[in-house]
């Protein structure tokens, strides 16, 4: 009984509370608070992890206007990275961190480790190759465990990018474009490097279902030849299978890189920009994927820096998402940042 009585409201103290609360909704209205119309959040805010008051109304793939009005977001403060223009990554196969960082058979490669920087300590996730370009994806490996084709309907790095007002796009050589879904493509000569197959585990946005499955999504997604550094803000670079070093050599993979990589650090996109080369595992089962080069390249950075830290491509994603602001994706959030003189 005197519970109920502690709950019951004076008729007095009843009309003045609708008062107040009535006084308040007019004042938000006032001034521009949110209306019975406003527009519903993007589609991909709540798959991308993103809270949806923060999502923008709609989701437009390559629309630039959005993009730059929100690609100024201020990093996370004390994060150490800064918020990049442009992130570039590069995706190469199955090489031991021993058999490119001081090897002969890959000058250029070292070149760039001295001119730029690199992460010493980096460990791929698992084997064999796709899980890994899972989880630099979306944190975590989504139950893959072997090359297959899969339709996964966890959030990805692709939404959040896409979901924060930023654009995306994939360059796979060899990538027959609308959408292909089949395991394997035909070898053909696409731009820089030699002849080689497509393959759709190394391509992790067609992975998604989400993209796959949208045409508009899956345009993003194109053959190497018209690659373009200043597309979009974030370009995913995934070479055919004799330039990434999976069925070549590492020689083939360096020269490819020769010829490529200059194409980004010699465009003005590369300003305040990242450039990331990584591997998706090595050829050993060391702490599960191998030891792998991942080569960190700003047009500010001191030359020959390195991060000697532990570190995964949970810690590859997680850079990424401190730099623009982005929330972490399943073991991003317990994974190091990569801190180098950016």
């Amino acid at each position: 009984m005197s519970n109920n009585r502690g709950m019951k409201l004076w008729p007095g103290r009843s009309r003045v509370r609708t008062a107040i609360i009535l006084g308040m909704v007019a004042f938000v209205a006032a001034c521009g608070g949110p209306a019975s119309g406003t527009p519903s959040p993007s589609p991909y805010a709540q798959a991308a992890g993103l809270p949806t008051g923060a999502a923008s109304a709609t989701a437009v793939p390559n629309a630039s206007a959005t993009a730059s009005a929100t690609a100024s977001a201020t990093a996370r403060p004390n994060s150490g990275v800064p918020n990049f223009k442009h992130i570039y990554v590069i995706i190469l196969e199955n090489k031991e961190y021993g058999r490119i960082v001081g090897s002969a058979s890959a000058p250029y490669m070292n070149q760039l480790i001295a001119r730029y920087g690199q992460a010493t300590n980096l460990y791929a996730e698992t084997h064999p190759s796709e899980p890994n370009y899972i989880a630099l994806t979306s944190g975590g490996l989504q139950g893959t465990n072997s090359d297959g084709t899969y339709d996964l309907s966890a959030p990805s790095l692709f939404d959040q990018v896409e979901t924060s007002g930023r654009t995306w796009h994939v360059y796979a050589q060899g990538y027959p474009g609308g959408c292909f879904k089949s395991f394997q493509a035909a070898s053909v000569k696409d731009g820089i490097g030699a002849a080689g197959d497509y393959v759709r585990k190394h391509n992790p946005a067609m992975s998604y279902s989400a993209i796959s499955g949208n045409p508009t999504r899956c345009a993003n997604i194109t053959n190497l030849s018209g690659f373009d550094s200043a597309t979009a803000d974030f370009e995913m670079i995934i070479p055919n299978e004799i330039n990434d070093m999976h069925s070549g050599s590492v020689s083939a993979g360096d020269s490819f890189l020769k010829e490529f990589v200059p194409k980004i650090t010699g465009n003005a996109a590369f300003e305040n920009s990242l450039l990331i080369v990584t591997f998706d595992e090595g050829d050993s089962n060391d702490q599960g994927g191998g030891h792998i080069a991942t080569i960190l390249a700003g047009p500010n950075m001191t030359p020959g820096s390195h991060f000697d830290g532990p570190a995964t491509h949970y810690s590859l994603l997680r850079t990424i998402e401190l730099a623009w602001n982005l929330p972490f994706l399943g073991k991003a959030a317990t994974a190091s940042t990569i801190t180098l003189p950016y």
